[in-house]
This record gives C-alpha cells, structure tokens and sequence, in this order.
C-alpha cells in the first residue's frame, strides 16, 4: 500500500499539469511512485473529454485542448481549485466507487463553507439543486480515466472564478442546467486559499481508504 503524496503545485498551465499526470501515472503504475494528489490552479483554459460533441465547444471559436478523459467539455481557470489525483484502485477496479468517492469528498467541503448540494442521478460531479435562483448548477466537475488500474485527471471545484466562461459554451454538454461557484451561492469570496485544507483532508481520507497496489 502506498502513502498518498499531496503536492500543492500553485499555478501550472495545463498541458504542463497533463504532461506531468502522465510521468506520474507512469511511475505508480511501475511501482517506482506513490499515490499523489496534484492541487492546483490552471490558467484559463478550455479542455473537451472524448464525448464532447462539436456544438458544445465555445461558441466565439476560442481554442480547446482535447484530453483523454472521461466527460464533456468544461473550463479550467484562475478561482477553480483542480485536482488530479493519481492512485492505484482496489482490484477489481470500480472507477463509479471512485468517482463517488470524489463527490462526497467535495460535498463534505461544500457544507463546510455552508453550500448544501446533492449527487443528480444520472450526471456526475456535485450540484446545488434547482430552487427560486436558478435550475440545477454544477460546482464542481469530475472527469477521470483509469489506465493499468491507476487513475488520471480528477475534480475542478469552483471557488470565486470568473464564471463568465461556462458561458461560452454547453457545459459538461449539459443544455438543461448552469454552472456555479462557492462564492456565487453564498454572497460572498471564496477563495482557493479558504478551502485547500478541507480539500485535501477530505481527499485524503477517501483516497487513502481505497489506496491498493496494481496487481
């Protein structure tokens, strides 16, 4: 069983953050490295899982990164606390159990800062539900891919980012729901710094219990 290795990386562009899962992945699945939980910031960015469908995509043409994860199109920028962790699942390997560990990781820390949300069924990541300010709205996204038992990519959860970007495009190909932010549901900032801790304490402990090495 390996200890899970938090790094808390600042502001790291994207491609240099993916360049980075994929060394990583790489070294747990040999064996050669821990678990690891990446926290960090991207700077503005677009990225479209492999169901994105053409529609969905910014609509004034800005560019997009196309990954190999799981999911639709989402945005990555400053305010968003992104975090990808990169850990060897339990055999036989349940990437739905890993994903609901995600969400009620990031629920717990929701409730924290006095945001009630819930899981919708049949859509992934944690959501504040329909009421008199608006339909269901996504606070934070999850998007994942297991390769040799380890996974890749994770959660982006919304502190007080410019949420003008979910704007330009469907988000998470979802036409029938919004996307919002700990900041916009409570009236008030909240910052990344606010919540690293209760992120990465709630993370750990969900990772640290499903923590197995490869067979």
């Amino acid at each position: 069983m390996s200890e899970l290795r938090v790094v808390r990386a600042g502001t790291v562009p994207y491609e240099d953050a993916w360049a980075w899962q994929k060394q990583l992945h790489q070294e747990r699945v040999a064996g050669t490295g821990p678990d690891t939980l990446l926290l960090l910031e991207h700077p503005p960015v677009y990225t479209a899982g492999k169901r994105t469908l053409p529609h969905e995509r910014p609509f004034d043409g800005t560019p997009v990164i196309d990954v190999d994860r799981g999911g639709k199109i989402t945005w990555h920028g400053p305010g968003q606390l992104v975090g990808y962790p990169i850990v060897a699942l339990p055999d036989p390997v349940d990437v739905v159990a890993h994903v609901r560990r995600m969400e009620q990781a990031l629920m717990a820390v929701c409730s924290g800062v006095g945001v009630a949300t819930a899981l919708v069924e049949g859509r992934s990541g944690v959501w504040v539900l329909a009421d008199e300010r608006g339909p269901d709205r996504k606070v934070a996204a999850i998007g994942v891919r297991v390769a040799r038992g380890v996974t890749m990519h994770g959660f982006a959860l919304n502190c007080d980012p410019d949420m003008a970007a979910f704007s330009n495009m469907v988000p998470c190909g979802i036409p029938d729901a919004g996307a919002t932010s700990l900041t916009a549901e409570i009236g008030r900032d909240v910052p990344v710094a606010e919540v690293i801790d209760a992120v990465e304490a709630a993370m750990r402990e969900v990772l640290t219990a499903a923590q197995a090495v490869p067979a």
